[in-house]
């Protein structure tokens, strides 16, 4: 396999019966990382070659040696054993992994769970891993990829998402693929018997986001310069305030700001040109920024971003000891749309 394989890869790679004696999965986003490990037990042990072929150790609780004697034994009536080493962060002196792996078991699968970060590359361990094993970064998914993470987990599951219903559920989760999957699984199970399509009323229902006032309602509001919708949502917010918090509006409508402004340097202004220079998995989601092209210069995109950072210093308290969120919000529109 390929330096650096992606999600895609490893997991096609598994499939195929395709092991390695050593997978090392590291970086920012959890969610991959737990999703290979587990793949990794699931397809290389039966449930009963588990109870003695598979061993769980802890960074933080074990060392180095232990894992390099444990990953040297043989497997008990099973063609593999699997060491999964969690929070391998924790672990001191990684490099005597080199040693290991200049003959690694065969027998062997080891995979190490490196979060939150990633270790330098130039170590001696990590050239051995390239050339024994799997490297995979898990790098976090930027907000606007993640309405095609959601279309993508629930089509493996069978299920089907409208656009706008996964928007409402990037912009109320988040980040964070672990909950985002949760959330979802949830959604699946309240589907009514024979339904395979998610729609925004059913969101509204289970989740609780309104589909007609929230962040990407107010967003779309923007773009199309619809000044009536934009202080609607502006007022549902000011009178809704817990359930629609000034910090996450600002951030939604910051990073909208700033991939329009980066949109503007696209080498083809179409949809295929600006999906590819912000990073989108699917190019519809390149026609709102294309429609916002149409309506707001660059310039004035630059002085949208000065303006969305001002109204956020002053939310904080910075020169401001008495406007509240919803009247921050309705100056930062005005300022928008004017």
């Amino acid at each position: 396999m390929a330096k650096d394989a992606t999600y895609e890869e490893v997991v096609r790679s598994l499939k195929n019966g395709d092991f390695r004696p050593v997978y090392f999965l590291m970086g920012e986003e959890d969610y991959y990382i737990d999703r290979i490990s587990e793949y990794i037990v699931d397809r290389a042990l039966t449930e009963e070659e588990k109870e003695f072929n598979l061993t769980v150790l802890y960074g933080a609780d074990t060392d180095i040696a232990t894992v390099i004697n444990t990953a040297k034994r043989y497997p008990m009536m099973s063609k593999y054993q699997v060491v999964v080493v969690r929070e391998a962060q924790a672990l001191r002196n990684l490099d005597e992994l080199a040693f290991y792996l200049q003959k690694p078991q065969p027998s062997t699968l080891l995979v190490l769970c490196y979060k939150h970060g990633t270790p330098d590359r130039r170590k001696k361990f990590m050239a051995a891993i390239e050339k024994a094993g799997v490297l995979f970064e898990s790098k976090k998914l930027k907000e606007a990829q993640l309405p095609a993470f959601i279309s993508a987990y629930l089509r493996r599951k069978g299920i089907e998402i409208e656009p706008k219903a996964s928007e409402m559920m990037a912009e109320f989760v988040g980040t964070d693929l672990n909950r985002m999957a949760g959330e979802l699984e949830k959604l699946i199970i309240t589907l009514p018997s024979g339904q395979k399509r998610i729609t925004p009323d059913q969101i509204e229902r289970n989740i609780g986001i309104s589909k007609d006032y929230n962040n990407i309602e107010l967003r779309n509001a923007l773009i199309a310069k619809d000044v009536l919708k934009a202080n609607r949502i502006v007022k549902y917010f000011e009178d809704n305030p817990k359930n629609n918090p000034l910090q996450v509006t600002l951030a939604v409508l910051f990073n909208f700001y700033a991939n329009l402004m980066l949109a503007y340097y696209a080498p083809e202004r179409s949809e295929r040109g600006v999906a590819e220079q912000l990073g989108l998995r699917s190019t519809w989601q390149a026609r709102d920024y294309l429609t916002a092209m149409q309506r707001y210069t660059g310039t004035k995109v630059m002085k949208i971003i000065e303006a969305i950072r001002y109204c956020d210093a002053r939310s904080k308290g910075v020169g401001n000891s008495s406007t509240d969120s919803g009247e921050l919000l309705r100056e930062l529109v005005y300022m928008i749309l004017h």
